[in-house]
């Protein structure tokens, strides 16, 4: 049996999905548990259209073993019209055998995402995200209010889950950001931990 993990699974197009998954992926890691970063691949309206077996750049791909296997889950996507990215519903719709054997029962989740605007349904992405992991009996982890950032961030964070403002793709990261994700990655690692004692 391999060592307990828990996987950082996203999709990002201009890159601040998958820089919100490195503090994610640090926050776990200081926790005591290794981070298992991977990423889905874009999907095309057009049915000729392949992707690559390895990414040219970035994290591998998710197999359906990655997500088997994981003692939680970290779920990001950026914003589309208030819902997660397609490219990641398609992943999550595929996982029906694991919902079917009922592998991620009791795992903890949480879940991220990013936007160009603050209100540019960040809530709502995160609450969409949610549905297919409560169907799979998740136990899902927010970001509770003794984060103090919660109360004075002016751009991105909630207590749903870690978001960022992009601001058109253009804007990194802020600090307070930046801490709660980092923030979010620990209490999921911790939890992790704890619900596989």
């Amino acid at each position: 049996m391999s060592d307990p993990y828990v996987l950082v699974l996203y999709y990002s197009r201009h890159g601040a999905t998958r820089d919100m998954a490195k503090y994610i992926a640090r926050g776990v890691e200081q926790s005591g548990i290794e981070a298992r970063v991977r990423t889905v691949p874009a999907i095309s309206a057009n049915c000729e259209a392949t992707e690559p077996t390895i990414p040219e750049q970035g994290a591998l791909y998710c197999s359906e073993a990655d997500l088997a296997e994981c003692a939680g889950l970290a779920l990001g996507s950026p914003t589309r019209f208030g819902n997660m990215a397609a490219p990641l519903k398609y992943f999550i719709d595929g996982t029906s055998s694991l919902w079917l054997s009922g592998t991620l029962i009791d795992k903890p989740a949480a879940v991220f995402s990013s936007s160009s605007s603050l209100h540019g349904g960040q809530e709502t992405t995160l609450l969409s995200m949610m549905l297919p992991l409560l169907h799979h009996g998740m136990v899902l982890a927010g970001l509770p209010y003794s984060e103090s950032e919660l109360l004075s961030t002016t751009t991105g964070g909630t207590p749903y889950g870690a978001t960022h403002v992009a601001g058109q793709g253009s804007r990194a990261l802020d600090e307070t950001e930046i801490n709660l994700c980092i923030a979010q990655g620990k209490r999921l690692g911790k939890l992790a931990l704890q619900l596989q004692a």
